[in-house]
């Protein structure tokens, strides 16, 4: 099963290699990142294959989400299903 991760937050050094170590420990296979930086803040979406993953999709959320608040960051996740239904025009 596929996610879409975003990241939003004030730039720092390291968050790429954070979120992607956090997601490596839990087999979270990263398919495609796109990321940038507008002003001082850090923007990124990230493809992701949960499919490996031995946490139910709530606690790898729960997870993500208190990695990035010890950081400063807003870090969310979505199954693709849900992802592309909410962004169809």
């Amino acid at each position: 099963m596929k996610a879409i991760v975003s990241v939003v937050g004030k730039d720092q050094m390291g968050i790429i290699a954070s979120v992607c170590n956090a997601l490596h420990a839990q087999k979270v296979n990263v398919l495609d990142i796109s990321q940038t930086v507008l002003q001082d803040y850090f923007v990124m979406i990230m493809l992701t294959d949960i499919s490996a993953c031995p946490l139910p999709f709530a606690d790898l959320s729960a997870m993500l989400e208190k990695s990035g608040t010890e950081k400063g960051l807003d870090i969310r996740i979505q199954r693709e299903d849900i992802f592309n239904a909410m962004h169809r025009v």
